[in-house]
């Protein structure tokens, strides 16, 4: 191509790594190719102030990038997979899922303390309720304390004092080179993390002839067909930022498995499963998965949650 290729993304310092990143890798493969970046201000970016559970979920970081891309105003789009509703709008397609980064969520405590040590009522930063409702299952004594903005400003308020610790995605705070930071990662096993965490999506309108083959170098069979499973478990549930949810899969050789867990706010009703099967069958086994906690008593809990935070 003769013209620039355009990147849609957010402005934050995490987004623009991300799509500096594709840029980069892009320009790598297809030289003499030029690739720019236009910066897009969502909805997610504007409202900092409420929760998301109470604007409108995931949706809230991708809706303008979107836009732009089925108008022509950009050629694809580089976003958090964990971001992505679980539909995709139609014309839109995911063109590549890159490698992915460390899928783990990590507390920063402002005192050094692991989760188990962090005193009695210790006040943790999150607006994440698939955070908060694992937090106090861990430990029911903590407070949870609403906490919103970009890595930067989340990591300025824990210094200011405001909090004791705050919880992030483990794979912003390494792409940002902040790994010193850490605390601990928390383990699956006590923070299962959210669907698509620590995966980039390349997104793009479908059957573009000439974005497709640019991107498809990108693509990691083994990412996508986790990504896959998850999204699909993710579909099934009807679920977003607006509900407990948490789903991660991994593959060993050609088999995937697949965790995943529907909560209450508190923590304290939690339905958590695994399912296995052959990586070939990734969005089938996610889908399995859903159906099984449905069948537990998941959709009682995911409907009471819905009525809750609608009122």
């Amino acid at each position: 191509m003769t013209s620039p290729i355009r990147i849609g993304t957010r402005g934050s310092k995490l987004a623009l790594w991300q799509a500096e990143w594709v840029k980069s890798r892009l320009e790598a493969l297809h030289p003499p190719l030029t690739v720019e970046l236009t910066i897009i201000k969502t909805k997610g970016d504007k409202i900092l102030d409420v929760p998301l559970a109470k604007v409108g979920g995931k949706g809230l970081f991708v809706k303008e990038i979107e836009e732009a891309l089925l108008e022509g105003r950009i050629d694809l789009a580089v976003h958090s997979m964990k971001d992505m509703p679980a539909e995709i709008p139609d014309g839109l397609c995911i063109g590549a899922v890159p490698p992915r980064e460390t899928p783990v969520d990590a507390l920063i405590a402002r005192e050094g303390h692991a989760l188990e040590a962090l005193p009695r009522g210790a006040r943790i930063g999150t607006s994440s309720l698939r955070r908060a409702s694992q937090l106090l299952r861990a430990r029911p004594d903590l407070a949870i304390v609403p906490l919103r903005g970009n890595l930067d400003t989340r990591l300025r308020k824990l210094d200011e004092g405001q909090m004791d610790a705050i919880v992030l995605a483990g794979a912003g705070i390494r792409r940002l080179g902040l790994e010193e930071r850490i605390t601990q990662r928390l383990a699956p096993e006590i923070m299962l993390p959210a669907v698509g965490q620590g995966a980039l999506c390349v997104e793009t309108r479908a059957a573009d002839p000439q974005i497709a083959p640019l991107v498809a170098p990108l693509e990691d069979e083994g990412t996508r067909r986790a990504v896959t499973a998850e999204r699909a478990f993710l579909h099934r549930l009807e679920g977003g930022c607006q509900v407990p949810i948490a789903g991660h899969a991994t593959l060993e050789k050609e088999q995937l498995t697949i965790c995943g867990l529907v909560s209450d706010l508190t923590g304290q009703t939690v339905y958590r499963e695994t399912q296995t099967g052959p990586a070939a069958d990734a969005a089938a086994i996610g889908r399995r998965l859903a159906d099984l906690l449905l069948d537990q008593g998941a959709r009682a809990v995911l409907d009471r949650l819905q009525t809750e935070l609608s009122s």
